[in-house]
């Protein structure tokens, strides 16, 4: 109950800085964003500090007023005790706090203040918070918040309401919280730039179902808790729904994380979604970038390698412009069966998926595993680059099954999806699941999307997790039998045509075939009065 209350508050909290947002004229501004996000971030890293502070200091946790034991501590005692802190918690001084800006608000420019104090905690926390791009430049922080107000002469009010409203509340409840309670604030924080109805940032929308499906089958039950020091890789990262999902289940203190996403927005969007998380040791390692023209990570010279590896790649795009550029002797290995040709007429339906779904089998471990998103055409074509990427999954055994979605999953396309899970260890039999009658139709704003409970997807997990073949819902092959079949990966290819036998006596056999003459009988009749009516309609016509 205490947590409901807490998030409901929390909740709150954001809505009155959206407010603020509309008075000064930012509602539904693209600015708006960086506006909300960025403040959030702020308190709480305030309050993480304070937190910390709290369990490492006795003073500091007595005191009515912490900022002011911190604010009379030497220069030597503070570093002393940000040394003691956790590397997720960022470095402040106490001109930093919250309760400082709150005190000066009524000083002239006090928006400059207010900017230059967000500006200093980013470079004094660049090495560990700051995003990189592929060519190596550095994303900070906090940007120059009150520069988005246009009229600069409500620029310190605007900033003098964002304080006024960041000092009535305490964030260092949350801190104990668990993942789910993170992942409810990080999706109401960005609901209306990154819903899945839709909006302004739906690109780094993956449904929560998906997620989760994805990272029960990744990581069983049974395996949570014994995995420990493995890498997980997502190369189009988006806000990164899939990869805390993972983390989750691996346990966030037993991975490291590895992204690239060409948005900036989402590389912003990632990295609060990381600190939220506590998994602020691999923000290092998101880079805003091209993942296909200039993947970043790697081991020397060569790509690196991962552990876990998830994506919901973007399906068709426009990429012509560097196209011919990817076709190079270099990415002769990772683009194994082939680069989409430039389309005549369609340049934006280009299949670019293809090209990461090459890169995320290339870029595995002996013995890794990887879930992708991908079109549910890609299962059954029986030609060109997607029947290659099958037959490679096939012939090298490195394929766990396909869990075909249903229609709608993701409110913004009406593409139908399938999940496919890559095993690099799987020496047995595939799993192929079609999960495309579950869930309920809903609407979702002006569209319709396909809800699934929590039961059926549990009821997806279990049978995968457990290679469990149901009537008309899953199938458990070889790679033999996928083979037989053009490597199609539909599980509706494989379900038995089942005849009903029925033991009746010769009297009813012979009663039967009595009805079926006398229909018989009767529809050659029929036929024949049709055959005159129109013989003399015809000899009508001829003599008219």
């Amino acid at each position: 109950m205490v947590e409901l209350e807490f998030q409901q508050k929390t909740k709150e909290l954001i809505d009155s800085l959206k407010s603020i947002c509309a008075n000064y004229g930012l509602g539904n501004d693209g600015n708006e964003f960086k506006i909300i996000t960025q403040v959030f971030l702020y308190k709480f890293l305030n309050d993480k500090f304070a937190f910390e502070a709290k369990k490492l200091d006795k003073k500091v946790a007595k005191a009515e007023k912490w900022e002011q034991v911190l604010s009379t501590m030497s220069d030597d005692d503070l570093e002393m005790l940000q040394l003691q802190m956790g590397a997720d918690t960022a470095r402040l001084k106490p001109e930093h706090f919250i309760a400082h800006l709150f005190s000066q608000q009524n000083k002239p420019d006090f928006a400059k203040l207010f900017d230059d104090t967000l500006r200093d905690i980013a470079i004094s926390n660049n090495d560990v918070f700051a995003v990189k791009t592929d060519g190596g430049a550095k994303v900070v922080l906090f940007d120059r918040l009150s520069e988005y107000i246009a009229d600069e002469s409500k620029r310190d009010d605007f900033c003098r309401a964002i304080i006024n409203k960041l000092v009535e509340f305490s964030f260092e409840r949350i801190f104990t919280q668990k993942f789910d309670f993170y992942a409810t604030i990080f999706e109401y924080l960005i609901k209306d730039y990154n819903s899945n109805s839709g909006g302004k940032y739906a690109e780094y929308y993956t449904p929560h179902a998906v997620a989760r499906i994805m990272a029960a089958i990744l990581v069983p039950k049974e395996q949570q808790g014994k995995i420990k020091n493995v890498s997980c890789y997502d190369p189009s990262a988006g806000s990164g729904t899939l990869l805390m999902n993972v983390a989750h289940a691996i346990g966030e203190n037993r991975c490291s994380i590895y992204t690239q996403d060409i948005s900036q927005k989402s590389s912003n969007l990632l990295r609060l979604n990381l600190i939220l998380n506590n998994l602020v040791h691999s923000i290092p390692n998101v880079i805003q970038g091209n993942t296909m023209l200039h993947p970043y990570h790697k081991d020397g010279k060569a790509l690196k390698h991962f552990d876990f590896i998830v994506s919901n790649p973007p399906f068709k795009m426009d990429f012509s412009d560097f196209r011919d550029d990817l076709d190079s002797k270099e990415n002769k290995d990772r683009f194994f069966a082939g680069i989409p040709k430039i389309k005549a007429k369609a340049t934006d339906k280009m299949e670019i998926y293809q090209l990461f779904l090459q890169h995320i089998i290339f870029s595995l471990k002996p013995g890794g595993k990887a879930a992708v998103v991908v079109p549910t055409g890609f299962i059954t074509a029986q030609s060109g680059i997607d029947k290659k990427i099958r037959q490679k999954l096939v012939d090298n055994k490195m394929l766990a099954g396909v869990v075909s979605m249903p229609s709608n999953i993701f409110a913004t396309t009406g593409t139908n999806v399938s999940i496919l899970f890559i095993d690099a260890s799987n020496q047995g039999d595939v799993v192929l699941v079609n999960a495309s009658n579950l869930g309920q139709k809903v609407k979702d704003g002006k569209n319709q999307k396909t809800v699934l409970s929590m039961e059926e997807e549990k009821h997806i997990i279990d049978v995968f997790n457990a290679k469990q073949a149901e009537d008309d819902f899953s199938v458990v092959i070889s790679y033999d039998e996928i083979a037989n079949k053009n490597y199609s990966l539909s599980a509706g290819q494989y379900f038995e045509v089942k005849i009903e036998y029925i033991e009746i006596t010769p009297e009813e056999f012979a009663e039967k075939m009595k009805g079926f003459t006398h229909n018989l009988d009767s529809l050659f009749s029929q036929s024949h009065k049709l055959e005159k009516e129109i013989e003399k309609q015809l000899v009508g016509l001829k003599y008219a």
